[in-house]
């Protein structure tokens, strides 16, 4: 008499593919780009002239005036991470309005080096009419 031998049931090879940890390395990566694109906002290039004038130093920070190569405006808030593109009519009514709060208010203009001489006087003239006394010009201090 032969003894009856128990047979092992054989697996069946599963053919799937698990995605689970796929989503969780999908999810991981969104959550990078989303915290990471405000990040990468652009902002102006100014590339402004070197000089060799000693800076001023103050106790508070200035509004800066960016005038870029192609003529456009934008205006720099002290608390504001990056410049606002804005017409000239506008940024005089944001400057003017400014200007109403504060009387010792000081205005960086920072012009591209490229930029022409009519464009940069004519920020100043915007700066002007809203009324600032005090306007500076930046440079690259090198």
């Amino acid at each position: 008499m032969t003894a009856a031998i128990p047979r092992r049931k054989r697996r069946k090879l599963k053919s799937e593919i698990n995605v689970v940890p796929y989503i969780d390395v999908m999810l991981v990566l969104l959550i990078i780009f989303m915290v990471t694109a405000p990040l990468l906002t652009l902002s102006f290039e100014v590339d402004l002239p070197s000089s060799t004038a000693k800076a001023l130093e103050s106790r508070q920070d200035p509004v800066i005036v960016s005038v870029r190569a192609d003529g456009q405006l934008s205006l720099k808030l002290p608390e504001a991470k990056d410049p606002q593109a804005m017409e000239a009519g506008v940024l005089q009514a944001q400057l003017g309005a400014l200007a109403s709060q504060d009387k010792d208010l000081r205005v960086i203009v920072a012009a591209d080096k490229t930029v022409t001489y009519e464009k940069v006087v004519a920020a100043m003239d915007v700066i002007k009419a809203a009324k600032i006394e005090k306007v500076g010009l930046a440079t690259d201090a090198r």
